[in-house]
């Protein structure tokens, strides 16, 4: 599994992908909405992640 900091770089890049998709196009595009889906599986990893560090913790 990835380590926390490596999720967040990928978080960051996936955004400004997503965001230079949306430009002239509505959210429900296919192409945002496949960008979007794989920014949200990234931050549901990275939020597991998060919550299993604090329950060491």
């Amino acid at each position: 599994m990835p380590k926390i900091k490596e999720l967040t770089e990928q978080i960051d890049k996936l955004r400004l992908s997503m965001i230079k998709i949306k430009v002239g196009k509505s959210y429900s595009d296919q192409e945002v909405v496949v960008a979007s889906q794989d920014l949200d599986a990234v931050l549901d990893m990275y939020q597991v992640m998060l919550m299993e560090k604090a329950n060491k913790d």
